[in-house]
């Protein structure tokens, strides 16, 4: 079987910077891309930072207004960033507002982190890092506070 140069792998990351970008449009499910570090920098989040994002981030995008909408949240396997998958029903700007929402709440977050309270909930409960994980919610903050639907697109 010859396997295909996917979609993801044709964005030059050499070039690709912070930010929140339209990856791909497949029927009605739209795939967006939390671009959370300069690819290739040589300073990734941790694993651990990473994890409490994603239950954080996760967890309040399905609970906010947009949560119907919400078809998948999870971490780039890179640990760039994240992929947020919709349906089309959303409009560049509403995921964008979602999204600097997410990243505010989580920037000030000092709870509990969701579904991480015992191994039943969670397949890696002890691999958590609230401090870094908000830390990594602030410089996207401060990445997206100009941000437009327009340069959502990544030759933009």
């Amino acid at each position: 079987m010859e396997m295909k140069k996917i979609a993801s792998f044709r964005i030059n990351h050499d070039t690709l910077k912070k930010g929140l970008y339209v990856s791909r449009i497949d029927g009605d499910v739209v795939t967006y891309d939390l671009r959370m570090v300069v690819p290739n920098c040589g300073e990734y989040p941790s694993t651990a930072a990473l994890h409490t994002f994603e239950h954080l981030f996760a967890t309040f995008l399905r609970s906010a207004p947009i949560g119907d909408a919400v078809v998948y949240v999870g971490p780039m396997g890179c640990r760039t960033g994240f992929y947020l998958l919709t349906r089309d029903a959303l409009s560049r700007g509403q995921v964008l507002d979602a999204v600097r929402a997410a990243l505010h709440f989580l920037a000030g977050y000092t709870g509990a982190v969701p579904g991480a309270a015992s191994s039943a909930e969670c397949g890696n409960w002890l691999d958590h890092d609230l401090p870094a994980a908000r830390e990594l919610a602030r410089d996207m903050e401060t990445v997206l506070q100009e941000w437009t639907p327009e340069k959502m697109d990544y030759d933009a």
